[in-house]
């Protein structure tokens, strides 16, 4: 069959030496990266899903850069941040989580067999060689990065980087623009928690883990939808109805056009569980949430990675 071709990505230049990589539209496995050119030792922020997305970015990066990055930041352990670290590691430190490094470990290729027929390419699972458990700071010339895991979210170990003298904020997958939230192996009112720690940042430009970059009303949109999941699920649950079963009878209203909107069933699931009283990131059946949010979408869902 033929595979779709990458689609359009670039660098946008979000503030002095500090560069967002946007591969639209933002859909599944389109993620967002990240570049910080300060200093001698270029910092990249995530990498990507494929061979071929992986090396488009490579490319990107030396069209900007003094050098190859010194350092590759990944902010959680799925594939399509991840899966590109092998064309960076000879150049580069990874550094992340220490339990984002755990996940990647135990997750293996697993996201190449929800898409086969995706060109992934000689994508491969590079292993983080630092990793942190309290906030850790790089300093790039006049350039701080902070790395900071603030709490369960859209995982149970990510990682944000927030520019303090930039004002710039990478939020990973908590933070999703035009691109609907998905709590799967996270939660929904620690994805809150972590929002209103982001929000106290006081971050003037937000690179979200999908789609465009914006400023703080990302913050604010990504919470009202977290927010109407949860009142969904108060309602279903009071009418005795599945996870599920809310999911086809619900109203989204401003946020039925968002990509993927079929991450409502896992959302749901995490809402009801936490209505029962689970902690956030108590394990669920991932691989069950995921077959019923095939069902609710009539298919699996498409991913132009």
């Amino acid at each position: 069959m033929t595979h779709p071709s990458p689609s359009p990505a670039r660098l946008h230049e979000v503030a002095d030496d500090v560069f967002a990589y946007i591969q639209p539209d933002g859909g599944w496995c389109l993620n967002n990266a990240g570049l910080i050119t300060a200093g001698t030792r270029p910092v990249l922020i995530d990498t990507a899903a494929t061979e071929a997305r992986a090396k488009a970015l490579r490319d990107a990066v030396t069209e900007v850069a003094s050098g190859a990055p010194r350092f590759v930041i990944n902010t959680h352990p799925h594939g399509d941040h991840t899966f590109g670290n092998r064309f960076f590691a000879e150049d580069a430190v990874i550094v992340a989580h220490e339990a984002t490094r755990a996940e990647m470990d135990l997750a293996g290729l697993h996201l190449t067999g929800l898409w086969p027929d995706v060109c992934w390419g000689e994508v491969g699972v590079e292993l983080p060689g630092l990793t942190f458990r309290e906030p850790i700071t790089l300093h790039l010339g006049d350039t701080t990065a902070e790395l900071m895991h603030l709490g369960t979210a859209h995982t149970t170990n990510d990682t944000v980087v927030w520019l303090p003298g930039q004002q710039v904020l990478f939020t990973g997958d908590i933070v999703m623009s035009g691109a609907t939230p998905f709590c799967l192996t996270g939660s929904i009112s620690g994805s809150l928690a972590v929002i209103d720690k982001l929000r106290a940042l006081g971050p003037r430009t937000v690179i979200p883990g999908h789609g465009p970059v914006g400023g703080p009303v990302l913050l604010d949109d990504t919470a009202a939808y977290l927010r109407h999941v949860q009142h969904l699920a108060a309602d279903g649950l009071a009418a005795g109805l599945t996870p599920l079963e809310t999911a086809r009878e619900a109203e989204l209203g401003p946020f039925a056009a968002l990509l993927d909107s079929e991450r409502l069933v896992p959302n749901l699931h995490r809402a009801y569980a936490e209505a029962a009283g689970a902690e956030p990131g108590h394990p669920l059946d991932i691989g069950s949430l995921f077959s019923e949010m095939v069902t609710f979408h009539g298919g699996l869902p498409a991913c132009a990675a």
